[in-house]
């Protein structure tokens, strides 16, 4: 017969863990608090697993990690994984050029669209991000996307008609 895992740091009691719950917000560590709980009041381990739908081994892993940590062991350690290439400064200073008009910071286009957003950040940021990401912090910052309307301001009247005149029509009928 196999020997019950028990819980052994002297800083992980019934007291501190409901010290603790009461300040810290958030499910998994509440659930991670009551399944400690219950294991100091002398639950099985897979008990505990089973009442919170959790595998016998995740639970075991809780166990090893309070042995080994303490009261660290409550809340998870950071995760490790690429660091963001827009960081609140960038962001912030994005939000106030994207309330001005391209025109004024340098660009020529009417209206701010993610091509020029992400076109922006390379020139610079340095930070090169695809056009639907840059559509995605257009919006996230709570700007719309909108459609330009691209008119040709350079054509007059006279040149548009011109054009009109000249320009080869199919004649119908005609399957080319």
């Amino acid at each position: 017969m196999m020997k019950a895992l028990s819980i052994t740091h002297p800083e992980v009691t019934r007291e501190s863990l409901l010290e603790i719950a009461e300040k810290t917000p958030g499910a998994w560590i509440g659930i991670r608090i009551a399944g400690y709980l219950l294991m100091l009041s002398g639950w099985k381990s897979t008990q505990v697993a089973e009442l919170f739908d959790l595998s016998r081994l995740g639970v075991v892993k809780w166990i090893r990690k309070a042995n080994h940590r303490g009261l660290a062991s409550i809340e998870d350690r950071p995760r490790s994984g690429r660091p963001a290439r827009i960081d609140a400064r960038v962001l912030k200073e994005l939000d106030k050029i994207l309330s001005k008009s391209p025109k004024q910071v340098g660009i020529s286009r009417a209206k701010w669209d993610g091509v020029m957003v992400s076109e922006y950040l390379k020139r610079h940021h340095q930070i090169t991000i695809h056009v639907r990401h840059a559509q995605r912090l257009i919006r996230k910052l709570g700007y719309s996307l909108r459609q330009p309307i691209y008119r040709y301001v350079q054509a007059s009247e006279e040149g548009i008609q011109s054009f009109r005149k000249t320009l080869k029509k199919t004649p119908p009928g005609d399957p080319k």
